[in-house]
Parts: structure tokens; sequence; C-alpha cells
């Protein structure tokens, strides 16, 4: 595999990985958090005023996003939304969403758990998928937290201010924790995404049917088309250099031949393995690299906190 294309006209505000590549501050919640939240992350990048990256974005989680700079556009699947600064929640990506940034940008936010937004605020996934809309919906003030980010703060200090409000939201509302089923399921995602959905429910210790209506409602999709993105993100992440490259055999493996992960790759992320690596993909790079360190944390191949086998 030949290197990924980089964007020379970015810089990292923060850490980058070997070849240059922009990457997020990004770490676990506190435990008392964890059934929730999945991770906080802080990115920080610099370019000038009129650059523009048109990239992507791609996330199997719902997810709260603050753009605090950079003019952004996305593509979703009720149409173009065009944003400054913004305070939004993201639902989970079913496939590439196009984003298109210009100049600086930073962007604050956290991923949820599996599970919690429902537990949260009775949020139906499968109506957000490749969605976004206000704060309000999960009970959360827009300007609340557009004010929680003062300027010159650093990276932990704002994680720190998300933690706190999020403790709030959990407090007011009284919520549940997620189905312990949804955990297993984030679980054989990231170790074993080729498990068939019968042996995934057979390991849960419920039925099929029962499986994937909780799936469904959890996830907004079927288990199937989860454990499919599962393992296309985690290809993805190979490719752009963001894995633990002792994987990559096992990565690859996934896929019965190479026209196999060319149709499946394509069909996802709207062009081919080869295309995803000769084309810059700052953005995408940047939402996969999150992913897989808290991947890598939840399989244990690393410690939270520990150097990323990318750095």
């Amino acid at each position: 595999m030949s290197r990924p294309a980089i964007d020379p006209a970015i810089a990292s505000g923060g850490a980058a990985t070997r070849d240059g590549q922009p990457i997020s501050y990004s770490r676990a919640p506190a435990s008392d958090l964890a059934p929730w939240i999945a991770r906080f992350y802080v990115t920080v990048v610099d370019a000038p005023s009129d650059h523009a990256v048109s990239c992507g974005i791609f996330s199997d989680t719902a997810m709260v996003r603050v753009q605090l700079r950079g003019d952004w556009t996305a593509e979703t699947a009720e149409g173009r939304r065009e944003m400054g600064r913004a305070a939004l929640y993201f639902g989970p990506q079913t496939v590439r969403m196009p984003i298109t940034v210009k100049g600086s940008f930073t962007s604050v936010g956290l991923s949820f758990r599996a599970g919690a937004c429902h537990a949260l605020g009775k949020v139906k996934l499968d109506a957000m998928c490749d969605r976004l809309a206000p704060l309000e919906m999960l009970g959360l003030s827009s300007q609340a937290w557009m004010d929680l980010f003062a300027e010159g703060g650093t990276p932990e200090a704002w994680c720190c201010a998300m933690e706190e409000d999020m403790r709030r939201l959990i407090t007011r509302c009284g919520a549940a924790e997620p189905d312990p089923v949804a955990a297993s399921v984030e679980a054989a995602a990231f170790a074993n995404p080729e498990i068939t959905v019968a042996r995934l429910a057979q390991q849960c210790g419920i039925e099929q049917r029962k499986l994937e209506r909780l799936v469904r409602r959890d996830f907004g999709l079927p288990p199937k088309q989860v454990l499919r993105r599962a393992r296309a993100l985690d290809m993805a992440s190979h490719l752009r250099g963001v894995a633990d490259h002792d994987e990559a055999e096992a990565l690859a493996l996934r896929y019965y031949d190479q026209s196999h992960l060319i149709r499946e790759f394509t069909a996802l992320f709207g062009m081919s393995p080869r295309q995803f690596v000769d084309l810059p993909q700052p953005l995408m790079t940047l939402s996969l690299e999150t992913r897989q360190a808290r991947r890598l944390e939840t399989i244990a191949r690393i410690a939270p906190g520990d150097i990323k086998p990318w750095q």
C-alpha cells in the first residue's frame, strides 16, 4: 500500500501522524459517564483563510459536534446545510457524508455509546441517520454549549467542561444506562465484525429477532449493516494510516477477495480504496483516527492514554 496523500496547505494545531496528517486530542470519558459517552475530542487545524478542504466524515455513532472556527457545508440526507459557528447533534452515518470547510477550523465534541440517545431522550436513531439537528433535541442548549469553550482553553479543559454538562443532563433526565446488549454488539463490531448475526444473537443470549429490534433502535441500522460498516471503517483506517499496522493482514482477510473489498468499500465511501488513498482525506482521517483509538482501547490492544501506533 502506498502512503496516503496529505493536504500540504493545512497544519495540525495539536498532534499528527508520523506522515503529517492532523489528528485530534481525544480521550475516554470519566468512569461515571462511560455507560453513555464513548469519546471526547478536540480538533484544531490551521489553514489559509481561502483554502477549502473538500472531504467527508463517516461516524458509526451519534455525536455532538461544536464547530468553533471555519465555514462548514454538509451534504445530509435532507440536503445541503451551510453553517459557521454552530453546536449540532449528528446522527450516525450509513455512508460517507460529504463535508467542506473553508479556512482554519476547530471542532469540539463527543461521541455517544450505542443506546445512549434512546436512554437520554428517546431519540429514534433510524430517523436521524445521515442527518443533523439542534442540540435541543437531546435536552441540551446550543448556546450554552457554544459558551463552554473559553478562548485560549486547553483541549483537556474543554473535555472537562463537556463532561460536567453531560453529568448535569444525565442527572436531570434520570437516564438509565443503555441496554447491555448494545455494549455487547459494540464490542463485537470492534473485535470481530465478520461474526454472523445468528452467532451474535447467541453470544448475547437473546433471540435473533429481539437482537435485530434492539440493534435497530440503538444503532439505527440492522445488525448486518452495523457489522458491515464496522469492517469497512477498520479497513479505511488502515488505508489512511491510522490503524495498528500489525492488524493489516487480519483486516484484509475479512474480505473474500479484492473485488469484494472494492465493491463493499465503494458502496459505503463513494470511491475505490485506491482513490481513498490517493486523495487527501483530512476530515475523514480525523474521524477515523478518533474511532480507531477507542477501538484499540476497547479490545485492549493499547491502554487508555498510550501512544497510538500511528503517532
